[in-house]
């Protein structure tokens, strides 16, 4: 005689607590509740069709309640009573549902989008998703793309302008693009924003805005004595000594590991994946690196910081924990206590070796430019080539951290000059 199994109630249900493994309470007729140990409550239907035992899902507890799984169930037991597998029923109805949004705006641009990855830096890739995500397809998303007119475009991005209207430029390019995409790809006849520009759609023009750089000799001297004086983290103290010293961006500094420390050589091997390159030209350049020649004032911060954050992989770990390198907001938060928000960011060091170096120093724009890790082309027309000028460089990257420490000791300040070749 087969067990008797009692009807479940709802306070049973409501009281159910996750174990470590799944629970499974069972109402009868091929119905369960199944309990998970992250706390879900998932109703389930076990049936047999054709000799084989089946499972289909029937909702979540408590947006589908004790009544609704079982009038669900009684649904599927008349389907199996008919001759019709339940599951293949609620296959073909969502295989509707998929055809009638597979035009989309957001399955579109979701395949536009990963049809570009390949060829941009894994960073933009992600940011124009993201941007995407927050501010389109919440209200464009759903809309087959056919119905999208240039009206609903304006109201989404006159929306993102109120707040940014940088992000909402960006997204206009996104769109376009999108728009372009459909046309080429016959979705649409036609793109809603031919012909038109940003300034034709915008309530006004955003602001071009750089990083902003202390690159005044007189200005940076001050600067450089605070970053010395800060009372802070000792890890973030070094990562703001260390950043004009190497003036690499921020992410690649961040994401520095001892592995990539060479002491006896004095250099820096910065993986080729880590930089600012497109997904095509890490792919090309697999296994390769930008080299950063380290001064010897650069060497002496490493060494003072290794006993701390040495038995890390990274050499500028997080406040939380060392397995994870420090936060994007670290130095920024550092810079803005110490007085210099709006004039100088952990970027802006770029800028500021770059103007020095040339205007000051007086070393050529090419050795500057590798240092840099912008694409300079070489004789043999090869691009982010890690030995160009190496030499050079290692005398660029002394002289640099020299000069510095200069003008933190008070050093006559040499006048900015205007370059040749500007």
């Amino acid at each position: 005689m087969p067990k008797r199994i009692l009807p479940l109630t709802d306070l049973q249900i409501s009281k159910a607590k996750p174990q470590d493994k799944q629970v499974t309470l069972f109402d009868g007729g091929g119905l369960f509740l199944l309990v998970t140990p992250t706390g879900g409550k998932l109703w389930r239907f076990k049936y047999r069709y054709q000799g084989k035992e089946k499972l289909i899902s029937l909702g979540t507890y408590p947006e589908i309640s004790l009544t609704d799984a079982r009038k669900r169930r009684e649904d599927a037991r008349k389907l199996l009573a008919n001759g019709v597998d339940p599951g293949e029923i609620k296959k073909a109805q969502k295989a509707a549902v998929i055809s009638s949004s597979e035009h989309s705006f957001e399955v579109i641009a979701r395949a536009w989008h990963a049809g570009k990855v390949e060829g941009w830096a894994v960073s933009h890739a992600k940011t124009t998703l993201e941007r995407l995500e927050k501010n389109i397809f919440p209200w464009l998303g759903a809309k087959p793309v056919t119905e999208i007119t240039l009206s609903d475009i304006k109201q989404v991005l006159h929306r993102i302008e109120e707040r940014a209207p940088e992000s909402a430029r960006r997204m206009y390019v996104a769109l376009n693009m999108i728009f372009r995409y459909c046309v080429a790809s016959e979705y649409i006849g036609r793109n809603p924003l031919e012909g038109l520009k940003p300034k034709d759609i915008m309530k006004r023009e955003p602001i071009e805005k750089h990083f902003p750089a202390l690159t005044q000799p007189q200005e940076l001297a001050p600067l450089l004595r605070s970053l010395d004086d800060f009372k802070g983290s000792f890890i973030v103290k070094c990562a703001l000594q260390f950043a004009p010293l190497v003036f690499v961006r921020p992410g690649e500094l961040r994401h520095a590991e001892w592995s990539e420390i060479d002491f006896d050589a004095a250099e820096w091997n910065i993986p080729v994946e880590k930089m600012k390159l497109s997904t095509r030209e890490k792919i090309k350049r697999k296994g390769d690196f930008h080299c950063v020649p380290l001064s010897s004032q650069a060497i002496e911060i490493l060494k003072a910081l290794q006993p701390l954050t040495g038995r890390s992989p990274y050499v500028f770990t997080g406040a939380r924990s060392y397995l994870r390198p420090m936060s994007e907001g670290a130095v920024t938060a550092a810079l803005q206590r110490m007085g210099y928000q709006g004039e100088q960011t952990w970027h802006g060091f770029r800028a500021v070796a770059r103007t020095l170096l040339d205007e000051v120093l007086q070393f050529r724009p090419d050795f500057i430019e590798h240092q840099l890790a912008h694409a300079v082309r070489d004789a043999l027309g090869r691009a982010y080539n890690r030995t160009s000028h190496l030499a050079e460089r290692r005398k660029m990257m002394q002289s640099w951290a020299d000069y510095l420490d200069g003008l933190k000791r008070g050093a006559r300040i040499l006048p900015l000059r205007r370059s040749d070749h500007d």
